[in-house]
């Protein structure tokens, strides 16, 4: 896969994909911010230090970030990111994990669907036999059908595994796709 990537979104909008490098850190530091404040998609219950973030979204990872336009920059804003890694180590590195955040402006405009598209086609050219995502929170009903709607399955349910801010809990759904 060649990156940069331009595509339109259902709106006609123009987005461009790039592999994130050290200058999609301080963006991506931003909008991970809103989303973890949401508190509805993500397990942290406040925005992790440095290190990390680091970890979590950088370090061993391949992350492509999301622009409007087509060209991206540090003036630009960053409207939705994906990470993608191996989800265990040695031989069972073939299976990979990934992230998906979208802005909440460009929610429900093909933003989603393209970059799980583009991660999907990414992960086979990487080598990746198949995609598990480990805590799909049950109550983010737009994620769990953009994962249906995409091919994934729903391989179990772990009961009562997200704290919400409210102090109640949800079930997380783990999802697989194959990729052969």
């Amino acid at each position: 896969m060649r990156f940069p990537i331009d595509a339109r979104l259902n709106d006609g909008a123009l987005v461009q994909l790039i592999l994130a490098g050290s200058q999609e850190v301080e963006p991506l530091r931003r909008l991970y911010g809103i989303i973890v404040e949401e508190g509805t998609s993500y397990p942290h219950d406040c925005f992790p230090d440095d290190d990390t973030f680091m970890e979590y979204w950088f370090h061993g990872k391949s992350t492509v970030a999301a622009y409007l336009g087509d060209t991206p920059g540090r003036t630009k804003e960053m409207i939705g990111a994906f990470y993608l890694k191996p989800n265990w180590p040695g031989r069972a590195r073939q299976v990979a994990n990934a992230g998906f955040i979208v802005a909440p402006e460009w929610r429900n405009r093909g933003l989603g669907w393209l970059l799980g598209a583009t991660m999907l086609q990414y992960a086979k050219e990487l080598g990746y036999r198949s995609v598990i995502f480990n805590l799909v929170f049950s109550e983010n009903e737009a994620a769990r059908y953009l994962w249906r709607k995409l091919g994934f399955g729903e391989l179990g349910i772990i009961p009562g595994a997200v704290r919400k801010k409210d102090g109640s809990y949800q079930d997380a759904i783990i999802m697989f796709k194959s990729l052969i």
